[in-house]
């Protein structure tokens, strides 16, 4: 946190993590005592079924938070490897090469949700969980091995591999995660759960860049790895045992959630294939998997090259570039607290209009910011866009997944809808990695950048037409649809 907010004296105070954790501490209190003034949803819950269901959900949350910090861990890798010489003189990581590890990646990540949803749906969120958070472990781990014994050979090639290894088990994390709260929560208070689902995702993004940034400063490259594979695996024993499937481990009665399993609870579960292609010809959750390839293609465009743009272009003092994960964690907070109150309190838990409203916002966004390249306005547009973007994909991907999908059907609801964000966010690294500048540090002018922008301008357009045509959808339960 910088000192303009914060008397000197004070601010000489504090360390420097504590300076940072302050505002987005103080945000989150601030954001708890608004929701709790809320009026709340009459759904007659014994008190201690909300305190067993926060139970259930924190430690998988913060489970799926530190996936986050071990997913973007390579983008703050990659501006030291950038700044390292191999034995040819060559940068050991250049744009182009971390284009192709962070495609590599998503791609992986998205084609695995169409394994890991069908699985998940099978042995339950929790063994979800415990898989992804066991493989993603290894893999941090096997990635700062590599990076400690400075095995460049081929560097790009090696971390191909060991991050698709990696983005595989993190897939079955947005897949778990769904799939455990789904029988925890009714469909008419899953707006506020699409805002937790925001705050853990901004959460996992300051502790990525802003965390892994202090330990890049303080400690060797390898640590950036390391300290995430042993925070998961902290975490992992919590989830193993605190967190149950449904509340009925707990000691609770299950109950009809309202979604599109309503009507279904007691029936056996359905074929894989004939789920697929219900869903897959489903015209609503193909329309969402469809916005939410758009919303992989921005929401990583803004998050894995605003600071590579920063630094080649030598703003790196800018406020914005300083406080990269902490203005990233504020807006996504921000971003999905406004999402799932006004989808529950204004639209009737309708997802719909809240992803056109963020998407007509980031449309806008997008045009101005092709004309603000190299001014200082570019750093405050780039963060209401993450705000925008992470409440979308909150909304989407973590509230109406579990609408439309159903809980009996989550996991391959999620694996479908998740699958088309990490395939944009491929799409969105091999186009950046080929369009934009390869230059050293402070060495880019900003009309070099210009693709930057002006590919997000069409994607945003797509975004809001599709979000418009799902403006009144609502989920309907088996026992609707045969009516």
């Amino acid at each position: 946190m910088p000192e303009e907010f914060l008397p000197s004296w004070l601010a000489n105070l504090l360390p420097s993590w504590v300076e940072q954790l302050l505002p987005i501490a103080l945000l989150l209190a601030v954001i708890a005592v608004v929701i709790a003034r809320l009026p709340r949803v009459d759904l007659d819950y014994d008190p201690r079924y909300r305190a067993r269901r926060v139970r259930n959900w924190l430690p998988v949350g913060l489970l799926y938070s530190f996936f986050y910090m071990g997913r973007y861990n390579l983008t703050v890798a990659k501006r030291v490897f950038g700044d390292m010489l191999g034995p040819d003189g060559q940068s050991l990581m250049t744009n182009a090469d971390f284009g192709t590890i962070f495609g590599v990646g998503a791609t992986v990540y998205g084609c695995a949700f169409l394994v890991n949803g069908p699985i998940t749906d099978r042995i339950g969120g929790k063994k979800a969980l415990l898989i992804g958070g066991l493989g993603t472990a290894v893999a941090n781990f096997a990635m700062g091995w590599v990076t400690m014994t400075r095995q460049t050979g081929n560097l790009t090639l090696v971390f191909a591999v060991l991050y698709g290894v990696n983005m595989y088990f993190q897939s079955f994390g947005a897949v778990g995660i769904v799939k455990v709260n789904a029988p925890w929560f009714h469909v008419r208070e899953r707006g506020v759960f699409g805002a937790i689902f925001g705050i853990l995702i901004s959460l996992g993004i300051y502790f990525a860049f802003d965390v892994g940034g202090m330990i890049t400063g303080a400690m060797e490259l390898e640590w950036v790895f390391f300290i995430p594979s042993v925070v998961i695996g902290l975490t992992w024993l919590a989830v193993l045992l605190l967190t149950v499937d449904r509340p009925a481990q707990a000691g609770f009665d299950d109950f009809d959630t309202g979604d599109a399993s309503s009507g279904e609870e007691h029936l056996p579960p359905d074929p894989v294939v004939a789920v697929f292609k219900r869903l897959l010809t489903n015209p609503i959750v193909m329309t969402i998997a469809l916005i939410e390839f758009c919303s992989g293609f921005l929401r990583q465009a803004i998050m894995q090259w605003y600071q590579i743009y920063a630094k080649a272009l030598g703003e790196t003092d800018s406020f914005v570039f300083q406080n990269w994960g902490m203005l990233l964690c504020c807006a996504g907070i921000m971003g999905g607290v406004f999402a799932g109150v006004i989808s529950d309190r204004v639209f009737g838990s309708r997802r719909g209009p809240v992803a056109a409203v963020l998407y007509g916002a980031m449309l806008v966004s997008a045009i101005v910011l092709s004309f603000v390249l190299g001014s200082p306005l570019l750093g405050p547009i780039i963060i209401f866009m993450s705000l925008c973007v992470i409440g979308v994909h909150g909304m989407l991907s973590g509230t109406a997944s579990m609408d439309f999908g159903g809980r009996r059907n989550a996991g391959i609801a999620v694996g479908i809808i998740d699958g088309f964000v990490y395939l944009g966010t491929g799409v969105m690294s091999f186009t950046y990695g080929q369009l934009l500048p390869d230059k050293g540090a402070g060495t880019s002018g900003a009309d070099d950048w210009i693709a930057w922008p002006v590919a997000m301008i069409p994607v945003a357009l797509i975004g809001f037409v599709l979000a418009r045509r799902v403006w009144n959808a609502r989920p309907k339960g088996g026992a609707q649809e045969s009516k």
